[in-house]
């Protein structure tokens, strides 16, 4: 999709689609709803006018009207797409819009958009234009990848257009968001892989051509590393597979970074990349086994953040630290009652020993030595992404992810990014109560504490490994993979966690 951003009146821009936002201006409760356009434009105030008072159009969130041949304006066509009730508008609402906007005109054979950014009330110009764009970018992707008929129904030019108020608030807004969008769709293009195509060597090979593309250092190790650092939780999990494992280490340097100087904060981004799960010796049921390619998300989100860091240069150093592996049932597979012991924090001390009591309980072992290893690379703040447990998924639907952690003020970080990213995190407990729950019998801890407070006691076996650096860890079961379509987006990988991971991290620059 060929982007552009133009400081023009909207009424004089030639496209096939002009499609501008519009609201519900109703304040009483239960009142008949007002819809507002949000344009200044009096052009297109004119055009609309009529179909507005009508009440054909609402104004509800993603609710469209178009228009052809609309009165005084050079556009075709006029797209009208709702953001809900004005006064609860967030530059969120605006993503989605412009997302609206490109899922409708896609099957429609439209090619060429035009989207107003909004004006009036209480919309941020700036946050808008980074809103606008990352939502139609994400809108246009479709996961189809491998059909033979494939037909390209991608649109080929879209273009914001602005008033010149806030005008390089607006052009920043609008190359971050370019940038945002294209790495969340590059973590969506690898979750969508089929686990035939995306081994973890392979995903090693995407990542390191992602990271020489960027400027990012990469180092990519598989089974020899493994044993040399004493990953025997990692280990565990790739024994079953003849598949080999890959441990990915992603490094972000700002400008000027001298080692022997920087003071300031390492960020550590631990991913979970089993690029296909089947439960091990504790199969899954068959039933939406296919979709198991996507239990690499966390590792994928992770991956996208780090392309997006890249290109932003924040002023922190970023190491990403990705632990891929498929879980399979063979005969050399770990067993429900084996011990494993998991990677040492120093030499010569012993790691954590971990009674296996479910082997589908596996992205939690490569994490633990995952998490490990980014302590021991210098981390001083981590955070984790998984598709860790369907527990999660059962707590809080398709609606929220997870979030755990073990410091106040880092969670808080990350609670104020969702501001910004539009995601949807809710926070989940600790306590030692969990605690008691993944005790062993025969060993340090056991990697599932039982069916009650599942995502919790998961939580905690990584805390194990966070120990007291500051840490996040987000349980994105139900948001990696959307079921169903959605007006702004196409069903399928999602790419959750890349914009707030990237937030979190921004929010520790000098």
């Amino acid at each position: 999709m060929k982007t552009q951003l133009v400081f023009a009146n909207l009424a004089g821009i030639e496209a096939e689609v002009l499609a501008v936002v519009a609201g519900d201006g109703q304040t009483a409760k239960g009142g008949k709803p007002e819809p507002v356009l949000l344009t200044n434009d009096a052009a297109v105030k004119a055009a609309a006018a009529e179909v507005l008072a009508s009440g054909e159009f609402k104004g509800g969130a993603n609710e469209t009207l178009l228009l052809h041949a609309p009165a005084g304006l050079k556009a075709k066509r006029l797209l009208i797409v709702g953001v809900g009730k004005v006064a609860k508008a967030t530059a969120h609402s605006v993503r989605q819009a412009a997302g609206t906007a490109i899922r409708f005109v896609k099957p429609r054979g439209i090619r060429d958009v035009a989207f107003g950014l909004p004006e009036g009330g209480e919309l941020p110009p700036g946050p808008c234009s980074r809103a606008v764009i990352e939502g139609a970018l994400l809108a246009d992707y479709d996961p189809d990848t491998y059909r033979s008929d494939r037909k390209d129904l991608s649109v080929s030019s879209f273009t914001v257009a602005a008033t010149a108020d806030s005008k390089d608030e607006v052009e920043l807004g609008f190359a971050e968001g370019r940038i945002i969008a294209e790495s969340q769709n590059f973590a969506r293009e690898l979750v969508n892989e089929p686990g035939n195509k995306l081994t973890p060597t392979i995903l090693g090979e995407r990542a390191a051509a992602m990271a020489a593309e960027h400027g990012l250092k990469s180092e990519v190790y598989s089974t020899e590393k493994l044993h040399e650092l004493k990953m025997g939780a990692f280990w565990s999990v790739s024994q079953g597979s003849e598949e080999p494992p890959a441990l990915i280490v992603l490094t972000y340097e700002p400008e000027g970074y001298d080692a022997a100087t920087y003071s300031g904060p390492v960020m550590g981004l631990v991913g979970k990349g089993i690029t296909f799960d089947t439960g091990g010796i504790s199969i899954k049921p068959a039933d939406k086994m296919e979709l198991m390619k996507y239990d690499m998300a966390g590792s994928a989100a992770m991956l996208g953040a780090m392309a997006a860091i890249a290109r932003l240069k924040p002023k922190v150093k970023v190491i990403s630290v990705v632990c891929s592996a498929e879980n399979m049932p063979d005969g050399k597979a770990q067993k429900p009652g084996d011990v494993q012991t998991a990677m040492p924090f120093k030499d010569g001390e012993p790691g954590h020993t971990i009674e296996i009591i479910n082997t589908d309980a596996e992205g939690r072992l490569v994490l633990a030595d995952g998490l490990t290893y980014a302590r021991q690379l210098g981390c001083t703040h981590l955070i984790d992404a998984a598709t860790l447990t369907g527990a999660c998924v059962v707590a809080l639907g398709p609606v929220f992810a997870g979030g755990f952690s073990n410091d106040d003020e880092t969670f808080d970080k990350l609670d104020k990014a969702l501001a910004i990213s539009g995601e949807k995190i809710w926070r989940l407990p600790l306590g030692d109560e969990y605690v008691e729950q993944i005790k062993s019998d025969i060993a340090d801890i056991k990697n599932t504490g039982g069916r009650w407070g599942g995502a919790i006691t998961a939580a905690e076996f990584l805390h194990v490994f966070a120990d007291e650096t500051p840490w996040i860890h987000l349980d994105i079961a139900g948001m990696a993979w959307y079921e169903d379509t959605k007006p702004y987006i196409a069903k399928g990988p999602s790419g959750f966690g890349v914009r707030s991971i990237l937030e979190w991290v921004r929010s520790y620059a000098e």
